[in-house]
């Protein structure tokens, strides 16, 4: 369990979470900025960000009663963001898979030959080009400047599988940019 009297939120957890709408709402306010900042970094759109961070808002009105004080409620927020994150991509995936398909069948265009991947690989920036475990252990950590216990509680790993993984991250961007 957290240290509930060092979280810089303890004074509008219990009434947010007893349904005081003043409370939860001065908690959205000190909160949105890194809901939203963490959803761009996740998502690399704003506009995806826009979206997924009124979700989370929408969403933490229904959890914030379940909040279990097992974190700091910074670091349990990043994780409902995260998880948003993860399904909005999913749910991306699946859509672009099937429009880029529907595409090929039905002779609007030609079946992807490389280039287009070639391309976009080299104007991402070497965050974005790691792998997506590299990446999102890089975003929390580094971007959201989270421990990496609450880094690993939101991924559900070890914090050493986060310690290798930041070491792993390190290790890509140096050898991309011709260092070791």
């Amino acid at each position: 369990m957290a240290d509930f009297a060092t979280d810089p939120d303890s004074d509008l957890l219990p009434a947010a979470m007893a349904g005081d709408r003043q409370a939860f709402e001065t908690l959205l306010r000190r909160h949105y900025d890194r809901i939203h900042g963490l959803a761009w970094q996740l998502t690399g759109s704003r506009a995806d960000a826009d979206d997924i961070a009124q979700d989370v808002c929408c969403t933490l009105v229904e959890k914030i009663a379940g909040f279990r004080r097992e974190a700091k409620f910074g670091t349990w927020l990043c994780g409902i963001v995260f998880n948003a994150c993860r399904d909005f991509r999913r749910r991306r995936r699946s859509f672009k898979g099937f429009t880029e398909r529907l595409a090929v069948i039905a002779g609007l265009t030609r079946g992807p030959d490389g280039r287009d991947l070639h391309d976009a690989f080299w104007l991402k920036s070497a965050i974005a080009r790691l792998k997506p475990v590299y990446r999102d252990t890089v975003i929390l950590v580094a971007g959201q400047q989270l421990s990496h216990g609450e880094a690993a509680a939101i991924l559900g790993v070890t914090e050493a599988t986060i310690s290798w993984r930041m070491h792993e991250a390190r290790r890509l961007i140096a050898a991309e940019h011709g260092g070791n």
